[in-house]
């Protein structure tokens, strides 16, 4: 009956151990997109990129960005004055409806607050649509 209750007790110690090391995989392996309490986010990349959407969680590697927008310079050619312009991406040749953006290349997320100047241009060219 020891042997029993000991047997009992070891693979109790196992099942409990098996769960642990699981439970620490999720955590290490599972990264969610973070939560601005915004709309929108800023999404800087490694390259100097930035770009403004909607954040979502994809998978471990990768993050999606949904509704994006990122600023242009363009010169003018009579003035050559460069002004910035606030483009919404999908107009491209391959018409893409969302970036998968590799959580690697991520240099930081922050908040665009809803009376930031960026998010009252989205704001303008949603309407505009």
């Amino acid at each position: 009956m020891q042997k029993f209750v000991a047997g009992v007790a070891a693979l109790s110690a196992v099942a409990v151990a098996v769960v642990v090391t699981l439970a620490a995989c999720t955590i290490a392996f599972v990264h969610p997109a973070p939560d601005t309490g915004t709309s929108y986010q800023a999404v800087a990349l490694m390259n100097g990129q930035m770009f403004f959407g909607k954040l979502e969680d994809s998978n471990r590697d990768y993050l999606t960005l949904r509704d994006v927008f990122y600023i242009q310079g363009r010169q003018n050619p009579e003035t050559k004055a460069v002004s910035s312009v606030l483009v919404k991406r999908g107009g491209e040749a391959h018409a893409p409806d969302r970036m998968l953006i590799n959580r690697q290349q991520v240099l930081l997320v922050e908040p665009v607050k809803g009376d930031s100047q960026i998010a009252k241009l989205i704001a303008e060219q949603n309407a505009a649509r």
